[in-house]
């Protein structure tokens, strides 16, 4: 086994261009597809950039995701205890099995396949909705207010029963919660409003319950009302963040890439493989998902001891040549399934099936009601949320 050679280096997050990953990482790749890494504060780690070893980790149970036994890579986001502290129940994400299981078994039937599938017409009816909206705005238009985050917005607040007229509370929590140059005390303050607000929805809803998810696990009983905040605040923002910025990034890409765009727009038969292609080539977990091994564990040569934290960059895992053919390509027709972008292993993402019926939906419906639609501005002048935890547009202005 070789040890690899300590570096000091900081993690690189400047992009030379909008749609990839920042060229240093790419060469950090070439380098080793596992390599030692100086976190935001002096910590010893490592960065993982090659698929094969960050499949590995995230299946791997002797890597925490528990947030006290991390060290951040992030400057302006130190791992703080007094926050830590503060951790609402049942956010679990933030834990490991068995605690992490308790939770999550008690959401897996809501967002199966079939579940999904059931959920399809109200997705494309919520689609057409905004769609007529557009149309009777006239262009220009903002995607990012009238389309990319509107749709899940709706979609997750029905399925959890959160009243969709509250969406500027829990947009404007989620944005300074995501947002990697918030303050640390802004950031714990709209993570407890959020946390706030979802529990006295819940209480609320404990003697008004409704035909929703959170009235659901209410009514199991097997939680108390804290923790069923807890898990509809993971669920709130993970089901309208991630997915509106797949749908805004994502229109992006293609409006840069007329070919591409045109697979999207009239092949039907393609769109599923078009989805996962989007995926994999955007990433939009851009700076990554961190684990500390629990003991020592060998990783592609390297020995990563008990302790140390580890980055895995999902955009440079993504398109790891030893995985995917020319994989700087964004090529709808290629099979992409296998990506990583929904994460894996116990934590893999649990509304994936939720995101990817938004996405077929609402990718095709937009290009064939709008085949004319473009770019209003230069895309150099589009501003992408290079500071954010979830990256994408911040604005999309379009024509048609």
């Amino acid at each position: 086994m070789t040890e690899a050679i300590p570096r000091r280096e900081t993690l690189p997050i400047t992009r030379e261009r909008p749609l990839d990953p920042p060229d240093e990482l790419g060469r950090w790749r070439e380098e080793a597809t596992v390599r030692r890494m100086t976190y935001a504060d002096g910590h010893e780690g490592w960065v993982v950039t090659g698929y094969a070893a960050a499949r590995a980790i995230l299946a791997d149970p002797r890597f925490s995701n528990r947030p006290e036994l991390l060290h951040s890579p992030f400057p302006n986001r130190p791992i703080r205890r007094e926050d830590l502290e503060r951790m609402p129940p049942g956010f679990f994400i933030r834990m490991d099995p068995p605690e992490h299981t308790r939770y999550r078994k008690l959401l897996t039937g809501q967002f199966t396949v079939r579940r999904m599938k059931l959920l399809e017409p109200r997705i494309a009816e919520i689609v057409a909705d905004h769609l007529d909206a557009m149309e009777r705005h006239g262009p220009p238009v903002d995607l990012v207010p009238t389309f990319a985050l509107p749709i899940p917005s709706l979609v997750i607040c029905e399925l959890l029963g959160v009243p969709y007229g509250d969406r500027e509370r829990f947009q404007r929590d989620s944005a300074a919660l995501l947002n990697l140059e918030t303050p640390l005390d802004d950031a714990q303050a709209a993570l407890d409003d959020l946390f706030a607000y979802l529990h006295e929805l819940v209480l609320r809803k404990s003697t008004e319950q409704g035909d929703d998810l959170l009235s659901g696990l209410i009514s199991a009983g097997e939680l108390t009302d804290r923790e069923i905040a807890g898990m509809g605040l993971l669920l709130l923002i993970a089901g309208h963040e991630t997915t509106a910025n797949m749908l805004g990034l994502g229109t992006f890409a293609l409006l840069c890439d007329p070919a591409q765009l045109t697979v999207m727009r009239d092949d039907p038969g393609s769109v599923e493989n078009a989805v996962e292609e989007l995926m994999r080539y955007l990433s939009v977990v851009h700076l990554g998902l961190i684990r500390a091994a629990l003991e020592d564990v060998e990783i592609d040569g390297r020995l990563i001891r008990a302790g140390e934290s580890v980055l895995l960059s999902l955009p440079l895992v993504n398109r790891d040549p030893e995985r995917f053919a020319d994989p700087t390509v964004l090529d709808l027709a290629r099979s992409a399934h296998g990506h990583l972008g929904f994460g894996h292993g116990v934590h893999q993402c649990l509304g994936q099936q939720l995101a990817r019926a938004e996405m077929r939906i609402a990718f095709p419906a937009l290009l064939r009601r709008f085949p004319g639609l473009r770019l209003a501005v230069p895309p150099e002048e589009v501003p992408m949320r290079a500071a954010m935890a979830i990256y994408g547009v911040h604005r999309l202005p379009v024509a048609w």
